[in-house]
């Protein structure tokens, strides 16, 4: 598990861009205080995990996200013991930062420590986040302007109609793919809401209500789909035919949500 940290050509020269102009949109929008994220940094170096998780949490809440912040969070969780709350960090640092190997190495290594039932992404899952959705953004909208370049230059210069012709339905058809690919990514990160059990253990149950009957029962850092809300109970699945109700607050909420509870 790695430790904490200090602070096709043409397609993957696109990749590359679009990832430096994220880094730096996020960089800029929210700079990490090194005083403050160091003494977080030297409490896990002492083996104070708890109150290092703390000192991380703290950072983000005054709107000091990074890759590098959810990811100490996640170790300084782990290190507590508390698998759900490190996968959910982790995950938080994957979207930010979704080709990082340590990110990537780390949020595995949490999740083969999970028993029981668990929701893990899907193929189609695992290839849109090879890009975070600022970088699915971009590479759509750098495509969707050439082509539109493309086509102005065409009617401009009658003469270039037949050399341009093969080029523009290359990238028209490269628009296209880029834009089912950024609505892809945005329902699944913004729209789809996801939870992580953050207890020893949850029992998943066939109603909202302490009496109905036992569906199944789920461990910590066990990863599920939300499909409804009713009072303190949130209706989850962890796959094919295992759908119950399970109280909220033996749940952290890992997707953006205008309901969504604060942890």
């Amino acid at each position: 598990m790695k430790t904490t940290r200090r602070v096709s050509n043409l397609c993957n020269l696109v990749i590359l861009c679009a990832g430096l102009l994220a880094t730096f949109i996020s960089s800029a929008a929210a700079p990490i205080s090194s005083g403050d994220f160091e003494a977080a940094n030297k409490l896990y170096d002492q083996g104070r995990f708890t109150e290092a998780a703390s000192a991380y949490q703290k950072l983000l809440e005054t709107g000091h996200a990074s890759a590098a912040l959810y990811f100490n969070l996640g170790n300084a969780w782990y290190k507590s013991r508390q698998i759900g709350r490190a996968i959910a960090a982790y995950r938080k640092a994957e979207q930010i930062s979704p080709r990082d190997p340590d990110i990537r190495a780390n949020l595995q290594f949490a999740r083969n420590q999970v028993q029981g039932p668990t929701l893990l992404p899907g193929w189609w899952q695992r290839w849109l986040g090879r890009l975070n959705l600022n970088e699915w953004s971009f590479l759509a909208a750098v495509s969707f302007w050439s082509l539109f370049l493309l086509l102005a230059l065409q009617q401009w210069i009658p003469s270039l109609k037949g050399n341009l012709r093969s080029y523009i339905t290359g990238l028209a058809v490269f628009t296209v793919c880029c834009g089912a690919c950024f609505a892809l990514a945005f329902q699944d990160t913004r729209i789809t809401q996801r939870a992580v059990v953050v207890s020893h253990e949850a029992i998943a149950r066939q109603g909202p209500l302490e009496e109905s009957n036992q569906a199944f029962k789920l461990q910590d850092g066990a990863e599920l789909q939300v499909l409804d809300r009713k009072d303190d109970w949130l209706q989850v699945t962890a796959g094919p035919r295992r759908i119950g109700w399970v109280r909220q607050n033996l749940l952290l909420l890992t997707a953006p949500s205008p309901a969504a509870q604060k942890n």
